[in-house]
């Protein structure tokens, strides 16, 4: 086979992936990733191919024995003019780019020089160095005067607006990758959906320790106010994520449930809140109040000189004064 033809074949099978990967990608995933079978595909299209190159060679042999000796040696004089013509232009060009003399032509470039029998040649620089170096020359007054003489922005500069764009790009990505969830990112989910999901992760996963209802079995009750190692979306999605208490607690369920999951999961947990089932176990831990939730007023009633009532969410708690603080 010709050196053309398996130019054309491998120009083609590069033609062909860039052109698949092309039309059948969605977003920055190639298409050879998320579906394989094109690979066969490509495959059988680089087969039909070669077909048709070898085909089409057959066919060269085949009319060049039909013609007669006299137009065959045409053919081959002809044949062998294109390939002593072939990239002329090219070759042209290189050896003005090298800026040297032919052999032929050397005799009007020696100089006087003489070394016991080596003589030197005057050969000019190579047009493309000098062209190359007059470029260098002229990057560095454009240079100079860009950040020496306007005060252009300089490389820190440059390198912390780059920084501060990166962390834009990645807050946004991190917006739409949902397993990019962590401890400090994670967000209570309130959408049916996600809800689902936790119930359905919590089922499969968590009804054998703390029951069906979250009132609790083996692990503690979820439903009431008191957590052994804190409440609220990010502490839950962490002790999910970590596990419990060392050599006591659950496992880390880090490594069988992704990020996504674990914050729907606890997401559905914290919905459960309020709930009390009938056999809920026994509070455990301790009251945990969300320190970002807003304050609420405490309404303060003196009972007698020992003693107030303060109303906390509708509910009375009554306590000793001493040393101006209540037990």
């Amino acid at each position: 086979m010709k050196t053309a033809a398996i130019v054309r074949i491998l120009g083609f099978s590069i033609f062909g992936y860039f052109f698949l990967n092309w039309i059948g990608s969605e977003g920055e995933t190639s298409v050879f990733v998320e579906q394989t079978w094109v690979w066969a595909f490509l495959g059988a299209l680089m087969l039909f191919y070669i077909a048709f190159e070898v085909c089409l060679h057959a066919f060269e042999k085949i009319m060049y024995r039909t013609l007669s000796e006299e137009r065959q040696a045409k053919y081959d004089a002809d044949m062998a003019l294109a390939k002593i013509n072939q990239f002329k232009w090219f070759k042209d060009t290189y050896k003005k780019l090298l800026g040297s003399k032919p052999i032929e032509q050397e005799g009007e470039i020696v100089l006087d020089h003489n070394y016991d029998g080596i003589r030197e040649l005057d050969n000019k620089l190579p047009p493309w160095w000098v062209y190359g170096f007059y470029a260098t020359i002229i990057f560095a007054v454009v240079y100079m005067a860009r950040y020496h003489i306007f005060d252009g922005i300089n490389q820190d500069e440059e390198y912390q607006i780059a920084v501060a764009e990166a962390k834009i790009e990645i807050e946004e990505y991190k917006k739409t990758a949902k397993d990019l969830v962590d401890f400090n990112t994670v967000e209570l989910l309130t959408e049916a959906g996600d809800l689902d999901a936790g119930k359905t992760i919590f089922a499969g996963n968590c009804v054998a320790c703390h029951k069906a209802s979250g009132g609790g079995g083996i692990g503690p009750n979820l439903t009431d106010d008191h957590w052994i190692l804190g409440g609220g979306i990010k502490n839950v999605f962490k002790t999910i994520s970590e596990g419990g208490r060392a050599g006591k607690g659950m496992v880390a369920w880090k490594s069988d449930l992704k990020p996504f999951e674990m914050a729907q999961v606890a997401s559905y947990i914290l919905s459960l809140h309020g709930t009390n089932p009938a056999d809920a176990k026994e509070p455990e831990g301790e009251i945990w109040r969300d320190p970002l939730a807003p304050v609420e007023e405490v309404d303060v009633e003196v009972i007698d000189s020992t003693k107030v009532q303060v109303i906390i969410e509708d509910q009375p708690v009554t306590g000793d004064v001493v040393n101006d603080s209540i037990n």
